[in-house]
């Protein structure tokens, strides 16, 4: 398929809408715009309120790419597997959007038997220990499970942290992920204690090491925390880009030199000033 077909495929079953053009902000009156650069080569895109399925002005310079890339939602979609290739596959309706389909597709995903990088192995047996338990794939009934012991539990009864930790195991077991994959997690400490967050990130920053990249969106201060003190402890540059609420646009730092100031850390800092307030009352 050409990139314009990919592309406008990809809008139509990631946002479905029955018109492309309701991307569009309401009332513009310019198209909706997307331009970017990556290893020096353009891709841009544009489309107006008019557009009905399809992206017309395309250009695009970017060369394909062998490695994976893979989008992980905050929600996990282990308990939902068979519905959501079921709804896209087989009745091709709306209803679970294109980034739990293309998930959904990784994890069904056997990639090749070779030997396998010496840090994935050791981040897989990390996982493990993290599940304390093995999560299983039943092809004959189309579910997965979680074995603990010799107790097996169906997989909507397993807690939601065990599923996400679960997926990113099963993804570099599977070798959908290589050392040149991108990951893009949203909200990474949804479910999870936070001494799971903390083990999680070191899980990502040795994949890190070994060539992967990670995109992270997240409200936590554990998670901010926990990558400045990686930051430091490594001498890694972890750029950062935060939400000003008490300014218009977004403000950049690095982990790597200081905690950003973003209104996760403001509020972290305003609870601690009340703790030692009432502690001096």
């Amino acid at each position: 398929d050409s990139a314009a077909e990919i592309l406008s495929d990809k809008l139509w079953w990631t946002f479905q809408e029955d018109q492309l053009g309701k991307l569009v902000s309401r009332g513009a009156v310019d198209p909706l715009r997307f331009q970017m650069t990556f290893q020096g080569r353009d891709f841009h895109f544009s489309f107006g309120s008019e557009a009905e399925k399809s992206v017309t002005s395309i250009e695009n310079h970017v060369l394909p790419r062998t490695s994976n890339s893979i989008f992980l939602p905050a929600k996990e979609i282990l308990s939902l597997y068979s519905t959501i290739l079921k709804s896209r596959e087989d009745d091709q309706v709306f209803g679970f959007d294109d980034t739990y389909y293309d998930l959904a597709r990784a994890l069904r995903q056997a990639g090749s038997q070779g030997r396998q990088y010496e840090v994935f192995l050791q981040s897989r047996s990390a996982l493990k220990d993290l599940l304390a338990g093995k999560v299983h794939y039943e092809p004959g009934k189309g579910r997965w499970n979680f074995n603990k012991g010799a107790d097996w539990f169906p997989m909507g009864v397993t807690a939601e942290g065990v599923k996400k930790i679960a997926i990113l195991e099963t993804l570099l077991s599977n070798r959908y992920l290589s050392s040149d994959s991108v990951v893009f997690i949203d909200e990474l400490e949804s479910a999870l204690h936070p001494s799971a967050i903390s083990k999680m990130l070191d899980i990502v920053y040795l994949l890190a090491q070994q060539g992967l990249q990670f995109f992270i969106a997240s409200h936590s201060y554990f998670v901010v925390k926990k990558l400045f003190l990686i930051a430091q402890e490594k001498g890694m540059s972890i750029p950062v880009i935060s939400a000003n609420a008490n300014a218009d646009g977004w403000a950049a730092a690095d982990l790597r030199d200081a905690m950003p100031d973003n209104p996760i850390i403001s509020e972290s800092i305003r609870l601690y000033e009340e703790q030692v307030n009432l502690a001096l009352q």
